[in-house]
């Protein structure tokens, strides 16, 4: 096998390294779609709802009651009833230390899990152009083999301009994944914002009823 065959595997090489990671990027991207969806309310009438729902069980001291609403189907998987039910599980820290703790709840089982992914998604971003950079590389070492080559072979010098589109594809194709990556990435950060400052606005809501509920020498007071 001489240089040119080796160069030509190690392009292909890099179509099928380039392939890999645009699935990767893309099973990424569902996956992160879904979390978001399953974990923030659907809109702002459900949230509303499910809140009307806890303050009726917190107005009767049903701490079990509260807990069964948030372990329903319906609300099972979406971040402030999970939240609402660690709130549950520590009734003996002040309130303070509750919103601290349930802030830091969410930061480990929620957002630690799109950190991950994101930081994944930006590698993609990144290495992609560089593979396909790489790719074209490889491919004008071939051309150049075969202009050196066209004296002592007879290879025709008009056949180099197909093996230059062809070093040309990799590149290409590593800015196809890392552009649409990117944006899709930058929706997920907004929708994230917006996952973040929901949680933050219901969890309040809620806080308010339970210590009005649980702790009414805690009212009035700045917490």
């Amino acid at each position: 096998m001489n240089i040119s065959d080796m160069i030509i595997h190690a392009r292909e090489g890099v179509y099928i390294t380039q392939l890999i990671i645009a699935l990767y990027g893309v099973y990424l991207l569902i996956v992160m779609f879904r979390q978001l969806s399953r974990k923030k309310f659907s809109n702002q009438a459900a949230a509303a709802k499910f809140l009307e729902q806890v303050d009726e069980k917190l107005q009767q001291r049903d701490v079990n009651g509260v807990a069964e609403i948030c372990d329903s189907p319906a609300y099972w998987a979406k971040a402030v009833p999970q939240l609402v039910i660690v709130a549950l599980q520590n009734p003996q820290l002040s309130p303070q230390k509750l919103r601290k703790h349930l802030g830091e709840t969410f930061e480990r089982e929620v957002l630690a899990d799109f950190d991950f992914r994101s930081s994944w998604i930006v590698t993609i971003v990144r290495a992609a152009p560089m593979l396909g950079l790489l790719g074209t590389v490889l491919a004008l070492i071939a051309a150049f083999e075969k202009i050196s080559s066209v004296q002592t072979q007879g290879n025709d010098p008009s056949a180099l301009a197909g093996d230059i589109g062809h070093a040309l594809l990799t590149t290409a194709f590593g800015l196809a994944i890392a552009i649409p990556l990117t944006l899709a990435g930058n929706m997920i950060h907004v929708r994230l914002g917006g996952l973040q400052n929901a949680v933050q606005h219901q969890l309040g809501a809620f806080l308010e009823m339970y210590e009005a509920a649980f702790r009414p020498a805690a009212k009035g007071k700045n917490v």
